[in-house]
């Protein structure tokens, strides 16, 4: 194994074992539970590399995806890496752009997938082993294998060909897969069938990889469905290897995955709220572009560390918002990341000293009343 991850602390829960640790990649290293930031496209949305460096963020996303199609693998090979490219120094994870791929209505057979470009609709084809290329390219730390990503809710029989594909396809990435200084992460899929998720991951772990993700989940289930379908796919994944819930980043699911045992975590929500004018805050959540605080001289959270609270009025943020000033997408993303990534660290500290269960309690009474965060 490429990687190695030494426990620092865990605690049993109700559900499960939360834990905190380090995970040592041949490049870097990282602390868990993580949250990362999502780069789409190379870069976190309205931040630079040196904004992410500042939060305190460890490791972000990007997307293989996008990044095939523009700026083209090969460029970015070229250019040094993404890292390089980019100008981030952190931990990189690649997806294979496997969920951005099935959300496009593809032709899927046995071997690949074959699909059309958002930007120019010129056709390509992705298979296991073109994923491995590409993130080969990219030179990503971690590198995401190829999966089937079936909506929710589907037909039994799609969730169940997902799951066979899923499985051939990871083989033949491990197969595929040679770069020596980067991780490659398997992927569990079985839609809310606990039957199947159990089983994904049972097959998954016989294949073998440097770290576990569950996938297909956070795609329109509700958490009641949510929650069994993970528990399933954890109690078959090893101890010892970093565990990893796709596109989920809403504080209450981050928490009771935690208390699950997950360890690593990346979504789009934080950025994206931020671009809308919704805040996440140790109140819950605020919308600035709402006329109570027009005239409003307070921070958007007086308990806030971030450099958009030490400057800036909840009146004044809302004034960028109003008149679609780029720089609000900015500010407000600096604080929405802040909200997140200092979760995580109270979450760490926690279960390293045994109030674990006392900030789950704080967040499900923070955030058990918000209805959506999407």
């Amino acid at each position: 194994m490429k990687l190695s991850f030494a426990l620092s602390g865990a605690l049993p829960t109700d559900v499960g074992v939360a834990r905190t640790g380090t995970v040592q990649l041949p490049r870097r290293s990282f602390r868990t539970p993580v949250f990362m930031p999502v780069g789409t496209r190379g870069v976190v949305r309205s931040l630079s590399a040196e904004d992410v460096e500042a939060l305190g963020a460890e490791i972000i996303l990007a997307n293989t995806y996008h990044l095939m199609l523009r700026p083209g693998a090969d460029l970015v090979a070229e250019m040094g890496g993404l890292n390089r490219f980019s100008g981030w120094r952190g931990g990189l994870l690649t997806d294979s752009g496997g969920f951005q791929v099935f959300s496009l209505n593809p032709k899927v057979d046995d071997d690949g997938v074959t699909f059309r470009s958002v930007y120019d609709g010129s056709s390509h084809r992705f298979t296991p082993e073109r994923a491995v290329d590409v993130q080969d390219q990219l030179g990503a730390d971690i590198a995401m294998v190829l999966d089937v990503c079936p909506p929710l809710p589907s037909p039994a029989s799609v969730v169940r060909l997902a799951v066979e594909r899923s499985a051939d396809w990871a083989a033949r990435a491990k197969v595929a897969h040679r770069r020596e200084d980067q991780c490659q992460f398997g992927i569990v899929q079985g839609g809310v069938d606990v039957m199947l998720r159990a089983e994904s991951a049972q097959r998954t772990v016989e294949i073998g990889f440097d770290g576990y993700a569950i996938g297909g989940l956070s795609v329109g289930e509700s958490r009641d469905e949510m929650l069994p379908s993970l528990s399933a796919a954890v109690a078959h994944l090893p101890q010892d290897r970093p565990r990893y819930l796709m596109g989920v980043g809403d504080p209450i699911n981050l928490i009771e995955a935690v208390a699950r045992g997950v360890d690593m975590f990346d979504c789009v929500l934080p950025t994206r709220l931020a671009r809308h004018g919704t805040i996440l805050s140790s109140q819950g959540r605020i919308q600035i572009r709402n006329a109570q605080f027009a005239r409003s001289d307070e921070p958007l959270d007086g308990q806030c560390p971030c450099s958009t609270c030490a400057r800036h009025s909840r009146g004044y943020l809302r004034h960028l918002q109003t008149v679609g000033e780029l720089t609000a997408a900015r500010l407000l993303t600096i604080h929405n990341l802040t909200y997140l990534l200092g979760l995580m660290e109270r979450i760490r500290t926690s279960i390293g000293d045994g109030t674990f269960e006392s900030v789950r309690a704080d967040v499900w009474a923070t955030w058990g009343r918000a209805t959506n965060l999407s």
